[in-house]
């Protein structure tokens, strides 16, 4: 837990640093996430809503993602996790999203997305020289354990790598 915290921080500092907001779009996490930002004292300057988004409905109505790509391609999957990250920072009008889905456990799993598989994907969107540049990272896991501790290892890496991301930026 102590690890989580810490990365809480240096990524508000960085945020600040930026004069940047972030947002999230959760499901397997159910807010986690989102939690752990606002644990830091000061989060409010750089963190004003988020999206838990659990059910297919709930992401295709609060985060404007076709149920159609949902259907097509699963809730677990790189296509609609990236559309949640793209979604929650329009919505949010953030410069970074932070997104998850995926199978926490203990049921819920198949052959082809086990118990742990878990999308990833952060979209970050800032101006440079008048001019609007996005990035957008994924990357499939499968983490193993618990219910709990699938979703600390996703919150832990979620934080790490938009640390990572956005220390990279300017």
């Amino acid at each position: 837990m102590r690890e989580i915290e810490t990365l809480s921080q240096q990524l508000g500092e960085a945020l600040i640093k930026r004069n940047w907001t972030i947002t999230t779009a959760e499901s397997c996490t159910g807010g986690g996430i989102s939690a752990a930002i606002t644990e830091t004292a000061g989060s409010s300057a750089y963190f004003e809503r988020a999206f838990v988004t659990y059910s297919n409905q709930a992401k295709a109505e609060m985060l404007a993602i076709p149920i159609t790509l949902i259907n097509n391609n699963g809730a677990v999957s790189q296509q609609t996790v990236e559309a949640m990250a793209k979604g929650a920072a329009l919505k949010a009008n953030a410069n970074l999203a932070i997104a998850v889905s995926g199978i926490a456990g203990p049921g819920g799993g198949s052959d082809a997305k086990p118990v742990g598989t878990v999308w990833v994907s952060i979209f970050i969107q800032y101006v440079l020289d008048e001019k609007t540049t996005t990035q957008l990272f994924s990357h499939c896991f499968l983490f193993s354990g618990n219910r709990h501790s699938i979703q600390q290892q996703t919150i832990k890496y979620s934080l790490n790598k938009a640390l990572e991301l956005t220390n990279k930026i300017i």
